[in-house]
């Protein structure tokens, strides 16, 4: 009869998730619910500051739908890539994942300014477009929502693509095969065989990139410019420019709590999908 592992092994482990994650974050609620700047009295006023405050609010949304929007870019192209990837010959998919691998050995802040140069009024994209004839001024791409996440998109592509990877890996070639012998097309195979039993690497995918979007401050900031506030920015003016910590801690309670609602939602939409793949 084996024996469990003892609880201690896990202590270290538990020590360090104690000391940087549960103490930062208890620190991080202390200092949120001081009504003053001071941090002199205690209350809710400065979470009641944000909820009653339309344009807080306004922020708030354009971060989430932010991270809606990358997610969707992602999975537009991160799911053909994957299926691709999983279809070529084993002698190609080597290199083909040092292709997906190699951003992730790059700076966010390097690609970040690569993106700057592109999308800039005299950049890549916009003189490509005056040559061809296309267009006779200088498009607005930098510092628009739309350029924000086209470069959260192209950062973000390998978070998407690795679990896809590995959910579409992993499934038995030999269910698509009978599908197709039963009569199914291509198309429907897909839609009832491939799609449902890779949907946990799907969800797993949009869960990182969505997590990994709302928080992307360089990016944000860089490519987004002083025209687009998000929450991350937002966080940042209130504690450095406006030196008021306690309301900068509550909106930072605040994206939490709508990230963690999120990853809620698709770890729940991840159980469900999990049911329909053995079902």
């Amino acid at each position: 009869m084996s024996r469990s592992p003892p609880l201690s092994l896990a202590l270290p482990l538990a020590l360090f998730f104690a000391v940087f994650v549960f103490l930062p974050l208890l620190l991080l609620i202390f200092v949120s619910v001081h009504d003053d700047s001071a941090m002199t009295v205690f209350g809710l006023g400065q979470y009641a500051k944000f909820l009653s405050d339309g344009f807080n609010l306004a922020v708030l949304g354009s971060t989430l739908l932010l991270g809606v929007k990358v997610v969707l870019l992602t999975l537009l192209f991160g799911y053909p890539l994957a299926y691709l990837y999983t279809l070529a010959p084993r002698r190609f998919q080597g290199p083909l994942m040092l292709l997906i691998l190699l951003p992730l050995l790059t700076s966010s802040v390097v690609r970040t300014f690569a993106w700057v140069v592109i999308l800039g009024r005299q950049g890549i994209v916009n003189n490509l477009l005056l040559q061809w004839g296309l267009i006779d001024m200088p498009l607005t791409l930098l510092y628009t929502p739309g350029g924000v996440s086209v470069a959260l998109a192209q950062i973000e592509l390998p978070l998407m693509m690795l679990p896809l990877i590995t959910a579409l890996s992993n499934i038995d070639p030999n269910l698509r095969q009978a599908s197709l012998a039963l009569g199914a097309g291509r198309w429907r195979t897909f839609f009832r065989v491939t799609l449902p039993l890779s949907m946990p690497g799907l969800l797993a995918g949009c869960l990182l990139v969505f997590a990994s979007s709302v928080s992307a401050f360089v990016t944000q900031t860089l490519v987004g410019g002083g025209r687009n506030i998000f929450m991350p920015f937002y966080i940042y003016q209130q504690a450095i420019e406006a030196n008021n910590y306690p309301f900068a801690a509550a909106v930072a309670v605040l994206l939490l709590a709508a990230v963690l609602l999120v990853v809620t939602t698709i770890n729940l939409l991840g159980q469900r999908s999990k049911g329909y793949a053995r079902g």
